[in-house]
């Protein structure tokens, strides 16, 4: 093979990773993020020592949102590294699904951890240990305010879009209805609790109260079986929260439509049809490329003397309001005009506008048809009293030319008669002329075809 001297040598994975990091750290955006995922995982250390040291199950369910905190600013990095990155041919969309999945991958891990104390309660409701509630409250607080100080100095864009676009959670349902009812009492208080509050937010606040009520229960009873029903619930928030995320983004990595804009591209894709110029849509799929991001690609069949540039410029104008990445496939009319006959056409033929195609019968007897009305002569019988010029069912396309003197095996006994006295022989309607008679739309073919017995032309 060919020797490349001054080739370069293909980076590891763990090259590739370090190339990359060093893009993201270059921005000073990123220097926020990594400082607080630093004090993350300095705080998850203590919270994990405190977990172990009291015993409690509940702390640790409250530590696993602290870890999801961590896959958060992970997300957030992504999402920095998605904005400095230019679509290549590999990628020819960009990397905007980058962040879908670091935010698919986070809400499923979430829900995991909360599996994972789901069972852990179980096995510890056979056997419940002592709970030691020396540092359970101070762990309790100390994750809420890192916590909520996280969630609300960082912009974390794909959880911001998220948590807005997916479905509500069964906890956000419920606050919203006691909010309506303090809202009531307290008119005040509308525009803190009445609009749609922070998932994140919420189940930090509700993981806190669940572990102070089992503090406060453990000190005055010694109920240690408290711990494992606040275990319980925060397990049951964590998984009721992030399964609409999960959802939500699952449905963008399948590449599905989303539902609210189904209305919105009918609309637009009806607008298109009617565009001058345009035959047929067809083909159209549209997907979420990323947060906020929908892609398309739709095939558009013209006339052939439309503009192609001109109706691509205006379908695109049209979808272009809702579909940012947008592909249009423009390909004009390929129907092709029937041809009468598959043999060469000699100079002496009438031209194609001058054929008129007869349906005529199919000759299975001509010896036993009788030559007036082209139905099978009985000897016994006595000949029809009416004719019909119904061919039938099976009909075969008959060109009449103007240099055939006759139609061969057609049984007709012809000789030198003009073709208009044996048309109107016998071949017209009942009840109506002889001018009315067999129709071939000759009406246009001038008034000399055919030759006579001589070959001279007839006048």
């Amino acid at each position: 093979g060919t020797i490349h001297l001054f080739r370069k040598s293909q980076r590891s994975l763990v090259g590739k990773l370090t190339h990359e990091f060093r893009l993201v750290a270059a921005d000073r955006r990123s220097w926020k993020i990594l400082l607080f995922g630093a004090i993350n995982l300095i705080c998850i250390g203590f919270l994990l020592m405190w977990c172990s040291s009291t015993n409690s199950i509940a702390l640790t369910a409250y530590t696993y949102l602290t870890i999801f905190d961590l896959f958060s600013l992970i997300t957030c990095l992504i999402s920095y590294w998605v904005m400095m990155k230019k679509p290549t041919p590999v990628y020819s969309f960009g990397f905007e699904r980058f962040e879908v999945l670091a935010v698919f991958a986070s809400t499923v891990l979430a829900q995991l951890g909360a599996l994972f104390i789901l069972k852990e309660s179980a096995e510890r409701f056979l056997e419940q240990p002592e709970i030691h509630t020396g540092r359970l409250l101070v762990g309790t607080f100390v994750a809420l305010f890192f916590n909520l100080f996280t969630m609300l100095s960082i912009k974390n864009k794909p959880f911001a879009y998220v948590s807005e676009a997916a479905s509500t959670s069964w906890l956000q349902e419920h606050v919203a209805d006691l909010s309506r009812s303090i809202c009531g009492i307290i008119p005040g208080l509308s525009s803190i609790f009445l609009p749609r509050m922070n998932p994140f937010v919420l189940i930090d606040i509700a993981g806190a109260l669940a572990l102070c009520i089992t503090y406060m229960l453990i000190e005055i009873n010694n109920y240690f079986a408290v711990d494992t029903a606040s275990a319980i619930a925060i397990a049951l928030m964590t998984f009721g929260t992030m399964y609409p995320m999960s959802v939500y983004s699952g449905k963008v990595l399948l590449q599905t439509t989303p539902p609210h804009v189904i209305g919105q591209l009918d609309k637009l894709l009806r607008e298109v049809s009617t565009l001058d110029g345009v035959l047929e849509v067809r083909n159209e799929h549209f997907w979420t490329l990323g947060f906020g991001t929908l892609a398309g690609s739709v095939h558009v069949r013209i006339r052939r003397d439309a503009n192609e540039q001109m109706v691509l410029a205006h379908v695109t104008n049209r979808l272009y309001t809702l579909v940012s990445t947008l592909t249009v496939q423009i390909f004009k009319d390929d129907w092709i005009r029937p041809t009468l006959s598959s043999v060469p056409i000699a100079n002496n033929i009438l031209n194609l506008s001058d054929h008129h195609i007869i349906p005529m019968p199919s000759l299975k007897a001509a010896d036993n048809l009788n030559p007036v009305t082209s139905t099978p002569a009985k000897p016994s019988s006595p000949p029809p009293e009416f004719s019909f010029n119904t061919p039938g069912k099976n009909v075969n396309p008959v060109i009449l030319l103007n240099t055939q003197t006759k139609p061969y095996g057609l049984g007709f006994n012809h000789g030198s008669a003009p073709y208009s006295s044996v048309l109107n022989q016998g071949l017209g309607m009942p009840g109506m002329g002889a001018a009315q008679g067999f129709r071939t739309g000759f009406a246009n073919v001038p008034s000399r075809y055919g030759t006579n017995a001589r070959d001279q032309p007839r006048p």
